[in-house]
């Protein structure tokens, strides 16, 4: 269905109120707007800049209400600016517990606002939903939306659904064993809480209901259910009332960890879609995308409402291009199985059966010796958004075709990885060497299929035949995120890059029409409005995010530019884009003298896996190097890492699990490779 005219569609939880009509539109990010379009986009420039201070990713798409462009960047701080030139209105610090960025996965991101009669929701890190003034930034109520002493943290876009505002959280792939995962809706007006929906049954539940009676006998007895992290897609449909959440995987990842007897069970309601009544909380059907899922295969990617001609008929259907490679079509209504076809190479699993069901391969099963499975855990398409162009029919899908080998770490050198449950995930890049990894992980397969390699691809898909229609490369060799997606009514879609670049594309060709570089990696989906007849084309950048853990790669903005944080506005007739600083070359004081011994060395190297490297990486990358620290951090490093000296950073404390010499063995390990 084809949204207003001259009205910004925004999507992924992001709702726009005007003082004239709500808009939702299905949560398509596809834009009617042409005065940009595949004829004159060669004239697209830079229109103006805002920099947000940091250094890390930005994953919001900013929402534009009126004249002012709302959006939010890292722990949740919310940006308001003058929608034509960029200056600040106001922004608003929700002053976050810092240890709670141990808690986030893929760093202390958030994915965005949400805004309705005057008021903007947002959610910060450490778990607390506000409601503020929208021209103001003054708190109207706040809610905590965690338990007290839940190791969670919050890094998604508030839903609106009808008088409530829904917001999950993460925390399913922290160790030991995950958090239970579930979503709480609050009233908009009071930010009263209304109803809490649970994704996984409880054994200490006195009087069950009948879901979670169902969910039960698929749990082992002597297992605690876990998993289902709600952290990320959601939509709403105001005409059937209900909202559509995406759970995320099981917890542990590992099979015999939630199933200790031995059975196959499949551990609902994990990795699944589920509709939930939006005045009850109730849920109204599901759809178990990936049962018993040992992969990290989440079903949270973005959703997308939609009304196609489906064998003869119209059907109102939701779809989503699943993590774990399958682009699903249902009927949004009761959930019935429309379609499920793989848009991306896939290995785990040789197709779906007639219920929608993964046939497993025997390449899925890594608990007795270390797989190459395609996708990875970053999911054949994650949490970038999409976008659905109402003027081709066609799907525009950030895909990342690349593999991951999973590796059970039970009887290896290494037996713990922070987040992951005692499984190694290693990403086989370019510059992968099986032997590199031994030390840790002990024998593991090389990556000699030639026949496939790393890229990310731009995919327009079309959803009722199931099929690819183009598709452009725009990133090989190494785990890169590239951008969101925004098409219009144009014929234009639009896609930022790792490599700094913004690319405009014919939506129906799939043809390059026109190339910015700004410097800067760029993981967001734009978004376009129109103020006083000039349309803008504005998009968040700085990388990291889920590739927080790895190294910039040769080619990406990051190995080249400083990682600035900024929002970037584009027009016609606009001007060059104003580069950040080149990165300079790190230098490497001399380390102080090392007088551990090489068994200490060697302990503080395991350590280091197993809890420090899934945020430092060696290497130019988001946060430090470690190998490279300046002299004055030396002397203060147990404080930093023990008592948590830098945790108003995200520098969390972790005397629970480590000890003296514990942080002693590994400040040596990382003399040891500092000197070399």
């Amino acid at each position: 269905m084809a949204p207003p005219s001259g009205v910004l569609i925004f999507g992924a939880g992001l709702a726009l109120a005007l003082a004239i009509t709500p808009v939702a539109a299905g949560e398509s990010y596809y834009s009617s707007l042409r005065q940009i379009d595949d004829h004159n986009v060669t004239q697209l420039g830079f229109a103006w800049e805002y920099r947000t201070g940091t250094t890390r990713a930005l994953e919001a798409t900013p929402v534009v209400v009126g004249k002012t462009l709302y959006t939010s960047g890292n722990w949740g701080v919310v940006y308001a600016l003058n929608a034509t030139s960029g200056e600040q209105l106001w922004t608003f610090d929700p002053h976050n517990d810092g240890q709670t960025g141990r808690n986030t996965c893929c760093d202390v991101v958030n994915r965005g606002v949400v805004v309705r009669d005057g008021r903007v929701f947002v959610a910060s890190n450490d778990g607390r939903l506000f409601a503020l003034e929208a021209t103001t930034g003054k708190v109207i109520w706040s809610a905590k939306t965690f338990a007290a002493g839940e190791a969670r943290s919050s890094t998604g876009a508030p839903q609106l659904a009808g008088d409530v505002v829904l917001i999950g959280n993460s925390g399913t792939d922290l160790g030991p064993r995950g958090v239970r995962g579930y979503v709480t809706a609050y009233e908009i007006a009071t930010g009263r809480l209304r109803w809490r929906f649970y994704v996984v049954p409880t054994h200490d539940e006195s009087n069950p209901s009948v879901e979670m009676q169902r969910a039960l006998q698929t749990w082992d007895p002597k297992a605690t259910p876990s998993g289902g992290a709600v952290w990320a897609g959601t939509s709403y449909d105001p005409k059937l009332d209900l909202i559509y959440i995406g759970t995320g995987n099981a917890a542990p990842y590992q099979p015999e960890g939630r199933n200790p007897s031995g059975k196959t069970l499949d551990n609902l309601y994990t990795s699944c879609v589920i509709a939930l009544n939006a005045r009850t909380g109730k849920l109204a059907w599901w759809f178990q995308t990936t049962p018993a899922d040992s992969w990290d295969q989440d079903a949270t990617s973005p959703f997308i409402q939609a009304e196609l001609q489906w064998q003869g008929r119209n059907r109102q259907v939701l779809m989503q291009a699943s993590k774990n490679g399958f682009f699903y079509v249902w009927d949004r209504a009761t959930g019935e199985l429309l379609s499920g076809k793989p848009f991306t190479y896939v290995n785990w699993a040789s197709g779906l059966d007639a219920k929608g069901r993964p046939k497993l391969t025997q390449r899925s099963d890594y608990t007795h010796e270390p797989q190459l499975i395609y996708p990875s855990s970053g999911g054949g398409h994650a949490w970038t958004p999409m976008s659905f162009s109402a003027a081709t029919g066609l799907v525009y899908i950030p895909v990342l075709d690349a593999p991951m080998i999973w590796a059970d770490l039970q009887h290896r050198p290494v037996r713990f990885v922070d987040s992951t449950f005692g499984v190694g995930l290693i990403f086989p890049d370019k510059d992968y060497r099986a032997a590199d990894w031994s030390p840790w992980f002990g024998s593991l397969p090389e990556y000699k299929d030639q026949r496939r390699v790393i890229r990310g691809v731009l995919r327009a898909w079309d959803p009722i035949a199931g099929r690819t229609v183009w598709e452009k490369e725009t990133s090989r060799d190494y785990f890169v995120y590239d951008g969101g997606v925004l098409s219009t009514g144009g014929n234009l879609v639009f896609q930022g890059r790792a490599d700094g670049s913004f690319v405009a594309y014919a939506a129906d060709s799939g043809r390059v029409l026109h190339t910015l570089q700004t410097g800067v990696g760029i993981m967001a989906a734009p978004a376009t409005y129109e103020v006083d007849g000039t349309q803008y084309v504005a998009v968040m950048e700085g990388y990291g995010g889920g590739a927080i853990g790895l190294p910039f790669p040769p080619g990406s903005a990051g190995s080249r530019y400083q990682n600035i944080g900024r929002v970037v506005a584009f027009r016609l007739g606009g001007g060059a884009v104003p580069l950040p600083e080149v990165r300079k070359d790190l230098v490497v004081e001399p380390p102080p003298p090392q007088r551990a011994s090489a068994d200490e060395i060697d302990r503080g190297g395991k350590l280091y896996v197993s809890y420090c490297s899934r945020c430092h990486v060696f290497g130019a990358g988001v946060l430090p190097d470690l190998r490279r620290l300046p002299a004055g951090i030396h002397s203060m490093f147990a404080d930093i890492v023990l008592r948590g000296r830098l945790s108003s950073l995200g520098m969390g404390r972790f005397d629970d699990v480590l000890t003296d010499q514990d942080v002693s063995n590994i400040h040596a390990y990382l003399l040891s490779e500092a000197a070399k």
